[in-house]
């Protein structure tokens, strides 16, 4: 089998992490109660609605900013574990 691709994996993740993200924003922007509703019950309980002063409107510029940050870092990761994965011969 042919050495890992370290480049291809860190665009691939980043690819996955940016379809992730975005599906995760559109859930949290169409139903805002049922999202904070499981992210409550996935961190045990904990009362994300406490941290928000008021009604939070999406925002396309913070949304933006978050997806440029998570899909850069995901390539960095990406390629990174494809780097080690070929370091330590993971594909042969």
């Amino acid at each position: 089998m042919p050495s890992a691709n370290p480049f291809r994996i860190g665009v691939a993740f980043a690819i996955t992490v940016a379809v992730g993200y975005t599906a995760c924003a559109i859930v949290f922007w169409l139903w805002p109660e049922a999202a904070a509703n499981f992210m409550n019950a996935l961190f045990h309980g904990l009362d994300f609605r406490k941290l928000q002063v008021g009604p939070a409107p999406f925002n396309f510029a913070g949304f933006a900013m978050a997806f440029v940050v998570m899909t850069v870092w995901a390539f960095v990761l990406g390629t990174f574990f494809g780097w080690v994965l070929d370091w330590l011969g993971g594909t042969r």
